[in-house]
């Protein structure tokens, strides 16, 4: 019973990310923060962009999860919460800076019309240069126009 309830806590945990994403991305990157996000809409010349610091914000979080579930709680509901972030954590590395980003020359031929909504709703946001007017501030969950948009054009 408790591995589901474990189980259950990571994959609760995996989803709410989407909120926290979607919220640090509309009011903290494009909001207080923009100075760290800004080279990502207007492209830097390096591979590694200012941007890249969120990534080691969230690891850093993620760490201090596992770090008091593992020493306070003796690998308790806070070390799976840490499970749960690191686990989208991936999903967001794959999914914004392999598939989307092509930061790595991987899956660059996929063409599935989950991906293919996801790259959409990902050039609507990147269409505004600025802090202001963005929109599709998430990640893994696209709003469904994107998808319709997608089935229209899938093969």
């Amino acid at each position: 019973m408790n591995i589901l309830i474990n189980i259950a806590i990571v994959l609760l945990t995996f989803c709410l990310m989407e909120c926290v994403t979607w919220l640090t991305h509309k009011y903290i990157m494009h909001g207080l923060l923009w100075t760290l996000h800004d080279d990502h809409h207007n492209k830097a010349q390096t591979f590694f962009e200012k941007n890249d610091y969120f990534f080691v914000i969230f690891a850093c979080i993620s760490m201090a999860f596992f770090i008091l579930g593992t020493f306070i709680t003796d690998l308790g509901f806070l070390f799976y919460i840490g499970i749960g972030i690191t686990l989208y954590g991936l999903a967001y590395f794959m999914v914004h800076d392999i598939l989307i980003h092509q930061r790595f020359k991987l899956f660059s031929r996929t063409n599935n019309f989950y991906f293919r909504a996801l790259r959409k709703a990902h050039k609507v946001h990147h269409k505004h240069l600025g802090k202001e007017e963005g929109e599709c501030f998430g990640m893994l969950f696209v709003p469904m126009k994107y998808f319709r948009e997608a089935m229209k054009t899938f093969k």
